[in-house]
């Protein structure tokens, strides 16, 4: 049985907000829910798979810190813009 549209926003953003260290739950949920609603199924699945990464490496790649794996440097550079981590 495949997921429904609805249903996999509500799942990308209870997984974005409920992350494992805190600054990472309030980075991502606030882009999520921002987001989410208009992103294109390709889209969809990038931030599902950025999901799976750890929080760490994440927190690392939003702030600047380091620099993310070329799979996801166009979305994390979104995400920062977003929450303000980066100018």
């Amino acid at each position: 049985m495949s997921e429904t549209h609805d249903h996999r926003l509500k799942r990308l953003a209870m997984r974005a907000m409920r992350r494992g260290i805190k600054e990472m739950d309030i980075i991502l949920s606030r882009y999520a829910t921002a987001r989410l609603p208009g992103m294109t199924s390709v889209e969809l699945d990038s931030f599902d798979a950025l999901l799976w990464e750890n929080d760490h490496d994440l927190y690392q790649w939003v702030t600047g810190q380091m620099p993310p794996p070329e799979r996801y440097a166009g979305l994390i550079l979104e995400i920062s813009e977003h929450v303000g981590c980066r100018n």
